[in-house]
């Protein structure tokens, strides 16, 4: 148990993997950008370079939105390999880099956001969002005005794991698949000493499949 707390991002029961550990917050700003969030998921992912815990390197998951819309999503956390985390929405005039500017099917810009500037004239904000998470926070001390995230990360979180499920099982999943499933994770003691879970790797079309309620 000790080891496996000490080594706890490699662990699904304790991470949820690196899709939910880390990928949820790409995955959080699409939900908030269409103010709703993905009701199925077709999903990819393999073990490749990983040497402890159960978990897989890298996923592609393809969700699904009530109205339709579709929204491809990769994470990968594999060294040696190219690296970027970004989210980038695409319309039938133009896409967005989802932090602060719009461009036409050309690619010039129409729109920026005007953050503020510093004392040199520069625009201020390196990392808009996570800037202005700080700002609502503050302002909602100083306001006294409780600021809730809980439901908005509670959703987010949840598409993860949909992502998730789906690439280990290799089937398609939905949102009210997995709000009514009989899933669990981890032992059913915790206490120091032995852990007894099954520790393979999923298997793709062999993993478990959660059954609904």
């Amino acid at each position: 148990m000790e080891w496996m707390i000490r080594d706890w991002v490699n662990w699904c029961w304790l991470s949820g993997d690196h899709i939910v550990e880390q990928h949820v917050h790409n995955l959080d700003v699409l939900n908030w950008f269409t103010g709703s969030h993905p009701v199925k998921a077709v999903g990819m992912g393999s073990r490749q370079r990983r040497v402890t815990g159960d978990q897989f390197d890298n996923f592609s998951v393809d969700f699904e939105f009530e109205d339709g819309r579709h929204f491809h999503s990769m994470c990968r956390q594999i060294n040696g390999c190219a690296s970027n985390v970004s989210e980038r929405l695409q319309g039938a005039t133009g896409s967005t880099n989802c932090q602060n500017s719009i461009v036409d099917l050309s690619g010039t810009e129409i729109w920026r956001y005007p953050y503020p500037k510093t004392e040199d004239g520069k625009e201020g904000n390196i990392k808009p969002a996570m800037d202005q998470e700080h700002v609502d926070f503050v302002t909602s001390i100083r306001n006294n005005q409780a600021f809730n995230e809980l439901e908005n990360t509670a959703i987010s979180t949840m598409i993860a794991i949909m992502g998730r499920v789906s690439a280990y099982t290799g089937k398609e999943t939905t949102w009210e698949g997995m709000m009514n499933s009989d899933m669990k994770l981890g032992p059913k003691v915790f206490a120091f000493g032995p852990v007894d879970i099954p520790k393979e790797v999923p298997v793709a079309g062999e993993a478990y499949v959660p059954e609904v309620k």
